[in-house]
């Protein structure tokens, strides 16, 4: 298995030949937050959101990272957004489990 930096390493890479496919940048974010690299999390997801706003997966996540940086009025925010771009899409699976975090998030 590679070591923790050889994956990071590979998937900046990856996200770097192709900028306009958000996957890349995706399971970049995924990774650091596997790793419990929050922070660096967080500025992936927000460079993807920036890039890609229409990628509702990352919404979720990014949520997620921010409570676990309590930062719960930021992750209000971005699954807001998300719940927006999910009505958009017309993705009823991700606007329902968004609704389920945000309705978590007010307990």
């Amino acid at each position: 298995m590679a070591s923790d930096s050889a994956r990071l390493d590979t998937l900046r890479r990856i996200a770097a030949q192709r900028p306009q496919d958000p996957f890349p940048r995706y399971g970049l974010a995924m990774e650091l937050r596997r790793i419990g690299e929050l922070e660096q999390a967080t500025q992936a997801f927000a460079e993807l959101e920036a890039s890609a706003p229409d990628y509702v997966p990352q919404y979720l996540m990014h949520g997620q990272v921010l409570v676990g940086l309590g930062r719960k009025e930021d992750a209000r925010q971005v699954m807001e957004r998300g719940k927006v771009a999910a009505a958009k899409k017309g993705d009823a699976h991700a606007s329902s489990e968004l609704a389920s975090a945000l309705a978590e998030l007010e307990e």
